[in-house]
């Protein structure tokens, strides 16, 4: 897969691949006008809708129903570094889940590719084009 960035003017960014085209921009602190997400913070949406996603299927194919299913990240930060130190991930499974899947639901959250990516990165090469 190829992706395409190209600078819009100010802080804003377009990603061009596959058939999607992805707008991000800087708060208005940081020169932005905020109005789109910052590159970080794709970086948790792929997390999140990864885990999602993953947890999803696995209702899908046992037929329990997900509409109560619920996701959330919370994002600390070191107040030194200012660096993301830890991301808690809490899943609310629906009220009448049963209790027989709970810990292949939870395998199932941390089993996200994008997450398996983090723990195990990829290399990293950056070029400058002729």
């Amino acid at each position: 897969m190829k992706m395409e960035v190209k600078p819009l003017g100010e802080k804003k960014t377009k990603v061009s691949f596959k058939d999607f085209e992805v707008i991000t921009d800087q708060p208005k602190e940081k020169g932005g006008e905020n109005t789109a997400p910052t590159p970080f913070d794709f970086f948790f949406v792929a997390i999140g809708s990864c885990v999602g996603s993953s947890i999803h299927s696995f209702c899908q194919t046992r037929g329990i129903p997900t509409q109560d299913l619920r996701i959330y990240l919370e994002i600390s930060r070191n107040s030194d570094t200012k660096r993301v130190e830890k991301v808690d991930i809490s899943i609310g499974l629906p009220e009448d889940f049963p209790d027989n899947y709970r810990n292949a639901a939870l395998k199932s959250a941390e089993a996200c590719t994008v997450k398996k990516h983090i723990i195990d990165p990829p290399i990293f090469n950056t070029y400058l084009l002729d």
